[in-house]
């Protein structure tokens, strides 16, 4: 419930535009473990993980000012699908940070990488591909977005294997055209 309402205040009142970010450049979200992210073996929960990713991710769009372009659009943003490594367990109390990027887009969605780290140690990286939607619910080209938030067309970069291998796995990726 905590990180819930940590995401509605990242989202209903989003931090300050940071000038000159990029669509493609790091986003850090400081964090620090709370006792409602612990589970009962006492360490961080895999579900709080994914809340905090997405309090993250409301971050990145909020260093873009991406909200006020999105908002006027009437387009909502979503995940189609996540996954996370784990690496070494956060305790209770411990600061971190999650350092959010995009690493890519196709023609259905795009693809972040968000890595959690404590004092520089690797704790957690978690792949995501979101989309936005429009108020009716139908997906907005990538393309579209990218445009819209980095004031200018951008070209995707290459996507790296893992996370291609993983979009054919999870069904996220463009599909071929039928041949029947």
């Amino acid at each position: 419930m905590t990180r819930m309402l940590h995401l509605t205040w990242a989202s209903l009142v989003p931090r300050r535009k940071v000038p000159g970010r990029g669509i493609l450049d790091a986003s850090v979200t400081r964090m620090r473990v709370l006792p409602a992210d612990l589970d009962y073996y006492l360490h961080v929960n895999n579900g709080a993980y994914l809340q905090m990713m997405d309090v993250a991710r409301s971050n990145m769009l909020a260093d873009l000012g991406a909200f006020p372009l999105a908002r006027e659009k009437g387009w909502l943003p979503v995940v189609a699908a996540s996954t996370v490594k784990y690496r070494r367990s956060l305790q209770l109390w411990e600061r971190f940070e999650i350092t959010t990027r995009v690493i890519g887009w196709d023609a259905r969605v795009f693809y972040m990488e968000q890595v959690f780290t404590r004092r520089g140690d690797l704790c957690a990286r978690g792949i995501v591909a979101g989309r936005f939607l429009d108020r009716t619910g139908n997906r907005i080209a990538p393309q579209d977005v990218i445009e819209l938030f980095a004031g200018e067309p951008v070209e995707s970069p290459a996507l790296p294997d893992d996370v291609v291998a993983w979009a054919r796995a999870f069904d996220v990726a463009p599909r071929e055209p039928s041949t029947r």
